[in-house]
């Protein structure tokens, strides 16, 4: 420790430099007093060090010449072991760059990795540094940073700055785009290409936080043209992974793929196309969907259901084989049989409506006479064999619907009578929870029922509205000033949060020939915070990093991130 009259001797040493270069006009003459106080920087006393951090970057500017040693210098107080240097020097930082901008690039990137401070109100200090800098110049500011979460073909240095920028992103920059992005169209497209270069390997959560920060854009608001919602799909489409080979053991691609699809159906609604999306379940998952694993293949169902309606007449005729298949294996022809009342209404949504864009493709796939007057209606065929199988088939899932609906009546009424005598919260919570899914049993087989019996005869009409509402859907209650019947609702509603593929609503598992109607919990999507186990991080040791920074590539099958977040 320095002695204290030798101290105070440095410090007004110090003091005597600033004034001094504060007062001439002609600073450059005076190069000897600005060394000094980069020296000072080294000092054995704190004040001294504290100091020589306020006062390196005030005078900057004026030493072009020794630019290198001033930063250099004020680096190695940021990195300090006593705590009020390093919060001094990270508050001067952005003065480097106040009227030398070109310094400002390598200060957001120095920045950046002291975001892996540990003490609060150093990196609070960080944060506001960067916000200034974000100020000045939110091109290059945002350029910088993003350099420490794009993916390139090097390894990661620390995985731990990477995510650090990635909640100062999502918690700083994020929230201040409406003044930050400036000019909005300039400025939202440029954020948005930087972010399409940081999708190369990210985890779902990343990817959800992203794409959540995409859509609250203007560029891809409620007015934008179609082929803006058509690149927001283009990007979901990508991170899919829509051009690889499938293989049903690929636990991570199979998530990431029935989520990218769930993520895209808002955009379905708007009028983006789910061509390649649908195209390659016809071609690679429905071939195989009974190797998927149970909660995935209710996941699909859903994201099949809810897309359906969007999908082209071409499309639709391509699909609808695969998709009869796949209702026929899950409407059983007797009632011994085991039904999964999900699968089956969602395998009758997306047949009703990809068969009312092209109806005619039913005749040979269920035995119906429907008259178009193309060569594809194949009138002169008998078809009577399908007809009369799927007839069969339509009448078992019917009276299984109306054994189950009486069932649960019946114990939708004994828990309306429990719940009044349930002494503790547990108790009532529970009894309120066998309530939501027994109405949410209800309205599942109500849908089949109202699905299947427009199918009995030879020449059906196929649903293409919105008169059924999908049972794990909210329902839209109707104004009071609606005259619309009680038999029609809407389908505006979203899942339930946190339940993205069925969490939230226990759809009715499999049942025997109307016996108990169990119900099956799913657990949430990849977006949730569990780590898929294809494809991990990897991390390394902190370092000042003052050069590059790679990182390993990384969606599952051979790269570096997972896509559950970890």
């Amino acid at each position: 420790m320095a002695d204290v009259s030798d101290e105070a001797k440095d410090i007004e040493k110090l003091y005597e430099y600033g004034e001094r270069l504060n007062e001439v006009k002609d600073k450059s003459q005076h190069a000897e007093d600005y060394e000094n106080i980069i020296k000072a920087g080294k000092s054995s006393s704190v004040k001294a060090r504290q100091l020589a951090a306020q006062l390196i970057p005030r005078f900057f500017k004026y030493f072009p010449g020794l630019s290198d040693k001033a930063v250099d210098a004020h680096l190695d107080l940021c990195e300090a072991e006593e705590l009020g240097i390093r919060v001094q020097a990270i508050r001067g930082l952005p003065l480097f760059c106040k009227d030398t901008p070109q310094h400002l690039s390598k200060i957001v990137d120095i920045l950046a990795q002291l975001l892996t401070a540990e003490e609060n109100v150093e990196r609070d200090a960080v944060h506001k540094a960067l916000l200034s800098l974000l100020r000045q110049d939110v091109r290059d500011s945002l350029d910088a940073l993003f350099k420490h979460i794009e993916s390139v073909d090097e390894q990661i240095a620390d995985e731990s700055l990477r995510e650090r920028t990635l909640l100062f992103i999502r918690d700083k920059v994020f929230p201040l785009k409406t003044e930050l992005l400036r000019p909005p169209e300039q400025m939202e497209r440029h954020i948005t290409d930087l972010i399409k270069k940081s999708l190369q390997d990210v985890t779902g959560a990343e990817f959800k936080m992203f794409m959540d920060f995409l859509k609250s854009l203007s560029m891809f608001g409620q007015k934008a043209p179609p082929e803006r919602i058509q690149e927001l799909i283009e990007i979901i489409e990508g991170q899919a992974d829509l051009d690889a080979q499938f293989s049903v053991t690929d636990g991570d691609h199979i998530a990431r793929l029935i989520s990218c699809l769930f993520t895209a159906l808002p955009f379905f609604e708007r009028g983006a196309s789910n061509s390649k999306f649908f195209n390659y379940l016809n071609k690679h998952i429905f071939p195989v969907f009974d190797e998927l694993p149970e909660e995935r293949k209710v996941d699909l169902l859903k994201d099949l259901a809810e897309g359906s309606p969007y999908t082209s007449p071409q499309d639709s005729r391509q699909i609808l084989p695969a998709v009869v298949l796949l209702l026929k294996k899950t409407m059983p022809r007797r009632k011994a049989e085991e039904m999964n009342f999900t699968y089956v209404e969602c395998l009758l949504y997306s047949f009703h409506h990809l068969a009312h864009k092209t109806p005619n493709a039913t005749n040979s796939l269920c035995g119906y006479q429907i008259v178009t007057g193309q060569p594809s209606d194949r009138l002169g065929e008998d078809f009577s064999d399908q007809y009369k199988d799927f007839s069969e088939r339509l009448t078992c899932v019917e009276d299984l619907a109306r054994v189950t609906i009486k069932k649960l009546t019946q114990g939708m009424a004994e828990h309306n009578k429990t719940l009044p005598a349930a002494v503790s919260d547990e108790a009532k919570a529970s009894i309120k929870t066998q309530k939501q899914n027994t109405t949410s049993g209800l309205r599942t087989c109500n849908n089949i029922l109202a699905m299947t019996q427009p199918l009995h005869s030879k020449t059906p009409s196929f649903i293409g509205d919105k008169r059924i509402n999908l049972s794990w859907k909210e329902v839209v209650k109707p104004s009071t000033t609606s005259t619309s019947t009680s038999t029609t609702t809407a389908t505006g509603g979203k899942r339930p949060p946190g339940a993205q593929g069925g969490g939230g609503n226990n759809p009715l598992k499999k049942v025997r020939g109307g016996g108990s109607t169990q119900h099956h919990q799913l657990p949430n999507r990849a977006f949730e915070d569990q780590p898929y186990p294809y494809g991990g991080r990897n991390s390394g040791g902190r370092g000042r990093g003052r050069g590059g920074h790679g990182r390993g590539r990384g969606r599952g099958r051979g790269r570096g991130r997972g896509w559950g977040f970890q």
